[in-house]
């Protein structure tokens, strides 16, 4: 492939340039003018903006959906998790639904235990439950359930955080989700 280079002219050393020519337009400009001889029609000055064009407005459509798509499986699952916990004294379970706000689950478990043996019995207890009947559900993973400070369980559209009172009050999900809608469960 051959490439062409680019030849330049030398200035003048003097610092003076040449004037560019102009083309010379007779007759009506656009503005409506009559260009004067040697001159350039006038240009309508628009403050570096292209003229706004009018545009025919059509009325708005109603809005169909307001808010993220309804779950109820998802929203049942979380609400037998809820039961299953409390079945283990579990203090303070509540659900957030965070549709819409997360793309990783449409609502968040959170509950406390006393001890950590019985954060890792509600843990335990959840996933026994939920692997029995005819909605086996079981997890994708699960963190934290040997030590029982705070342990994770994650069934996809539903994650479960049991926390440790004070590890709960530290670490505030709640707060973090604070514009999520939440259920008391009791």
């Amino acid at each position: 492939m051959a490439t062409k280079k680019k030849t330049t002219t030398p200035r003048k050393k003097s610092g003076t340039r040449a004037p560019a020519a102009r083309k010379k337009t007779a007759g009506k400009a656009a503005t409506g003018k009559k260009a004067g001889p040697g001159k350039a029609p006038a240009r309508k000055k628009t403050a570096g903006r292209a003229p706004l064009k009018k545009k025919a407005r059509l009325p708005a459509a109603p809005q169909q959906q307001t808010g993220p798509a309804e779950n109820p499986k998802a929203q049942a699952l979380a609400r037998r998790m809820g039961q299953l916990l409390l079945d283990k004294k579990a203090l303070d379970v509540v659900i957030l639904d965070v549709r819409g706000m997360t793309s990783y689950a449409d609502y968040i478990v959170i509950a406390s235990g006393e001890s950590d043996r019985q954060v890792s019995a509600m843990a335990e207890h959840v996933q026994v439950q939920l692997k029995q009947g005819a909605e086996a559900e079981r997890p994708l993973g699960t963190e934290g359930v040997e030590t029982g400070q705070w342990v994770l369980l994650d069934y996809g559209e539903v994650v479960a955080h049991l926390f440790l009172a004070d590890l709960r009050a530290h670490y505030d999900l709640e707060g973090l989700w604070a514009d999520a809608a939440r259920e008391k469960v009791s």
